[in-house]
């Protein structure tokens, strides 16, 4: 009967002390970066919901200091802590260690009369467990606590870990630091780190230094009176750790607003500091430091555009009014006149054709667009990549990636138009080359036929397909206006990039020149234009296994970086978010790029 009380007396007991035990508390409002706001929430449950004066945000980054931290562990080992105090510390850090996961990283500092790292940060719980096993009693006479606290946030500032803690135990006040108390609060909110801090009360001891200091770096106190407690001590700061969450948002509220910050249950109320700005904050977008290179650009192309406009505009006003008196009133005077749709576009067009006619590159890139068959000028193309970047890069943005994120995106964006014209061109020149022996063969039986070699054009013209037809439909109509039928078709060789008709149109020069039989030409040189066909699908056959084994390797990175981002963004985010991973992506695309191009040399052949 007592046993079976006893055991009614302990459920109750869990039942009030589980909801107890699963609240959750705000531990830190960091303003330092306003309007961004950082809080750190301890939940023991889920990913806390948080809420701004009751309404619930939208946009929170949250990031799990559980997953990925960097915990030093400071253990007081003046003349105090001699004989069991310090025996029972060790091995209560000892077994915080062992419980580690392998994602975290650890660093031990011991401090007597002075503080010093025994061991550097390290994911391995071996040199830790050894550093502490072998601690022993400092024989000089002094307390180095805050010391101890500035040397512990200076290694975890280098850290890139998001989960950054310091957890110190002490008996006494300290008596030998250099640095003070306010500096030491200073050092671990630099460096983000929460300290907390184990107290064992003796004779003397005050907690109060220990309090403030946990209260102000977001970390908590605990004390006890017995160090045989410690290592229920460290299992409680462990269980902390296990449950603080670190919340992002940008907030809208004005200098001067107060805020009630609602996260797992616990509630704080914050005032943003300083006077309401005369102006509204811009967006987050606008706050990346890419936006002050992409207004000086936008700015820099507008000015550009102006001064070309208004020296067109201005000589074309001064002709028109030295012409005007000969000229008379313009039709339909005595009604405004409608300006034209599309003619302010098409004047920027043609200022941006005029101006760079004679760069090698535009020249390029007309003749990609001619070879391509799409209805556009140049300067359109340039103009449409301009805004594919500047939407890409801006949707990038607004999402808050690093910036070579945003730089790369685009990079991508103004890519893709000049992709999609060269894409349509090798697919017009590839179509071009499979017709090409069967137009050859029209050409020679039409020849044996008795016509001429122009009436041979209009024969594939009439019965040939697109591309083909289309371009001596070209070729034909230059000839009726003068041009030289030689002339006409190099320029259609040169249009369509074709190395095949390039050959014919050589032979084809050389024939009329030397004379002979252009029919039985042109079945010689079909025949050869087929049997480079048939070569060339075999040695694409043959080295199918290679380029999919190319086009995989360089894949399959992207869409497993894709996915495991998807997944576990919180894991990724050392990879993106981190100076070290993004030089890390750098090097792996170049790593890639590299191989592409040694693989694509393996599987090409020229012949």
């Amino acid at each position: 009967m007592i046993q079976w009380r006893i055991g009614l007396v302990a459920l109750a007991a869990l039942a009030v002390a589980a909801p107890a035990a699963a609240a959750g508390r705000v531990v830190d409002v960091d303003l330092s970066g306003y309007p961004e706001l950082r809080v750190t929430v301890v939940s023991p449950g889920a990913r806390p919901v948080l809420e701004e004066n009751g309404v619930p945000l939208a946009g929170v980054r949250a990031t799990s200091l559980a997953r990925a931290k960097s915990v030093v562990l400071a253990v007081d080992r003046s003349g105090s802590m001699a004989g069991t105090a310090l025996a029972d510390a060790t091995a209560a850090a000892r077994a915080f260690v062992a419980a580690t996961s392998g994602a975290d990283r650890i660093q031990v500092i011991a401090f007597g009369h002075r503080a010093y790292a025994l061991t550097r940060f390290s994911s391995s719980t071996a040199d830790a467990g050894a550093a502490l096993a072998g601690l022993a009693r400092d024989p000089v006479i002094g307390t180095a606590l805050w010391d101890a606290v500035v040397l512990a946030a200076q290694g975890l500032a280098r850290e890139d870990r998001p989960g950054r803690a310091i957890v110190v135990v002490t008996d006494g006040r300290d008596v030998s630091s250099r640095a003070s108390p306010a500096q030491a609060i200073a050092a671990a909110r630099r460096a983000g780190a929460a300290v907390h801090a184990i107290g064992i009360a003796g004779a003397g001891f005050s907690p109060a230094p220990l309090r403030e200091l946990a209260a102000r770096t977001g970390g908590s106190y605990r004390q006890t009176s017995s160090s045989g407690r410690l290592a229920a001590v460290y299992a409680e700061i462990a269980r902390t750790l296990a449950g603080t969450w670190e919340l992002r948002y940008s907030t809208s509220a004005r200098p001067g607003d107060e805020l009630r910050l609602t996260a797992g249950g616990a509630e704080r109320a914050v005032r943003i500091p300083g006077a309401a700005p005369t102006t509204s904050r811009p967006s987050a977008a606008w706050r990346s430091s890419l936006a002050p290179l992409a207004v000086a650009g936008l700015v820099g192309l507008l000015v550009l555009l102006a001064c070309g406009f208004a020296v067109t505009a201005g000589s074309g006003m001064w002709l028109r009014a030295r012409l005007q008196p000969h000229l008379g009133p313009p039709p339909g005077a005595r009604s405004p006149r409608r300006r034209e749709r599309g003619a302010f576009p098409r004047r920027v067009f043609a200022t941006t054709e005029r101006t760079l006619a004679n760069v090698k590159q535009f020249r390029a890139l007309q003749r990609l667009l001619a070879r391509a068959d799409l209805p556009l000028l140049a300067a359109e193309l340039l103009y449409v990549a301009l805004g594919c970047g500047i939407a890409f890069g801006f949707l990038a943005a607004l999402a808050t990636p690093p910036p070579l994120f945003v730089l790369a995106s685009m990079a991508a964006g103004a890519a893709l138009p000049f992709l999609f014209a060269l894409v349509k061109a090798r697919a017009r020149m590839r179509a071009f080359d499979g017709q090409l022996p069967d137009l050859l063969i029209t050409l020679a039986a039409t020849l044996k036929a008795g016509h001429s070699f122009e009436q041979a054009l209009q024969a594939v013209v009439d019965d040939g397909a697109e591309p083909a037809a289309g371009e001596f439909r070209r070729v034909l109509t230059e000839t009726r206006l003068g041009r030289p039928l030689g002339d006409a078709l190099a320029a259609m060789a040169s249009r369509i990039g074709s190395k095949n008709f390039t050959f014919v149109i050589t032979a084809v020069t050389i024939q009329r020149q030397i004379g002979g039989s252009l029919a039985e030409l042109f079945d010689l040189v079909a025949e050869t234009v087929r049997q480079r066909h048939q070569f060339a699908r075999k040695v694409r056959g043959l080295t199918a296994m290679g380029r999919m084994s190319a086009y995989v390797l360089t894949g399959l990175p992207f869409f497993i970086a894709l996915a495991v981002t998807a997944l576990n963004p919180a894991y990724m985010a050392p990879l993106y978010g981190t100076p070290t991973g993004q030089r890390l992506i750098v090097l792996g695309l170049v790593l890639m790029t590299t191989g592409t191009v040694i693989l694509r040399r393996i599987v090409s052949f020229r012949g």
